[in-house]
């Protein structure tokens, strides 16, 4: 695009549901790996997370942008050969593209500095035990820490993790072993050089600086617009070395300095290659996970939308729900529902419902209509709304 040095509020909205895929059509027909991986190529990752409460974290941003699809499409991609997807922090957990894995190998040898305490504890104290899980996986992988630890014990409402499930852990941040599957969302652990393509591990370690500035371009190629802060927390970089990451971008004519309208002080970075669409006309329930709104701050720069993920905080102290979804009409969001998948009625629940001001009159008929697709995805009967009405959508 033509290299500008300002954008309006509402072009950097566009941009940025353009960079995340939110302007491509939904396929008219079923959707296919081709589409996921169109997805993925915007994207460049997606997060993990255990609660199931509507359903897990990792499937929901595909649906918010091809609409129903079948589940198990992603789990060929990140279970079975060949594979295309492998499990590793990039955004916190997250299922990546296996080319990607190079790049990430720095933090897999900065294992002994940047991982979890308790890991760097196993290994500094008894490695003999981490020895012992890594010949254990070795022969009889994949298999689960509960296969070859003790039972752990209970910490308040959370298992606490064995010694036996640090010392996987710490392999599995180091990089020696690799989630083959998981199983009931449990990991399955074994030798990456038996999940990774081979491709993949004989591929050539690039230097620190080029794979720092690659995962950058990933996160600017997702992004379109984006804060320092934004682009370092894509991948979770460290700040440092991504802000000079983030100069030498610059430098390469990559990224653009420009100043969007609303942000104040703080500097926007246009990736080269954004484009502004004159419209958007997207439609989407937005998972609490999804890479759109991992960064808060940008959240409310961007949309002028402030929101605070409540699992976590006591019920009585909650302001818009459990599990919280953000609605997406045209280029802004506009409303919020806190969803459950009720399986045993056959009901998607939906537990609160807020409009955001200014939403368009239209907002309601076309939540509904996104809840009746969510709920026919699920396998669900209804959508059961504020107030005790019952939708069938069948």
């Amino acid at each position: 695009m033509t290299r500008r040095v300002q954008i309006s509020a509402a072009e950097a909205r566009r941009i940025a549901l353009r960079a995340q895929g939110f302007t491509d059509p939904r396929p008219a027909r079923e959707p296919t790996g081709r589409d996921i991986a169109r997805v993925l190529r915007h994207i460049g990752l997606i997060q993990i997370d255990s609660v199931n409460v509507l359903e897990r974290a990792h499937y929901l941003p595909l649906f918010s942008r091809l609409g129903p699809y079948r589940r198990e499409l992603l789990d060929r991609a990140s279970h079975y050969a060949p594979r295309r997807l492998f499990e590793y922090w990039g955004h916190e957990a997250s299922l990546i593209p296996v080319s990607t894995q190079p790049l990430l190998r720095w933090r897999m040898e900065r294992a002994h500095t940047d991982s979890w305490g308790g890991m760097q504890r196993i290994k500094r104290d008894q490695p003999e035990l981490v020895a012992q899980a890594l010949a254990q996986v070795a022969e009889r992988g994949p298999v689960a820490a509960s296969e070859i630890a003790e039972r752990p014990r209970r910490a308040g409402p959370w298992w606490d993790w064995s010694d036996h499930k640090r010392a996987l852990e710490w392999l599995f941040w180091s990089g020696e072993v690799s989630s083959a599957r998981r199983r009931r969302f449990e990991r399955l652990y074994d030798l990456t050089e038996r999940v990774l393509p081979p491709a993949i591990t004989s591929a050539p370690t690039p230097p620190l600086a080029d794979a720092q500035r690659e995962l950058l371009r990933i996160a600017a190629r997702g992004l379109g617009v984006a804060a320092e802060a934004d682009l370092r927390d894509y991948f979770r970089l460290p700040a440092a070395e991504a802000k000079e990451r983030v100069a030498e971008l610059v430098e390469a004519g990559e990224l653009h300095p420009v100043a969007v309208e609303g942000w104040g002080r703080t500097q926007g970075y246009l990736w080269h290659e954004a484009m502004i669409p004159r419209t958007v006309e997207a439609r989407a329930l937005v998972g609490p996970f999804d890479p759109l709104i991992w960064a808060r701050l940008r959240v409310e720069r961007i949309f002028g939308f402030s929101y605070r993920l409540e699992i976590y905080v006591p019920a009585p102290k909650r302001i818009h729900g459990y599990y919280v979804l953000p609605f997406l009409l045209g280029d802004r969001l506009v409303a919020r529902v806190d969803l459950k998948a009720d399986r045993a009625r056959g009901v998607l629940a939906v537990q609160a419902e807020h409009l955001e001001p200014g939403a368009p009159p239209e907002t309601r008929d076309a939540l509904a209509a996104e809840l009746a697709s969510m709920a026919g995805w699920l396998g669900l009967e209804q959508v059961e709304r504020i107030g005790g009405s019952v939708v069938d959508v069948s």
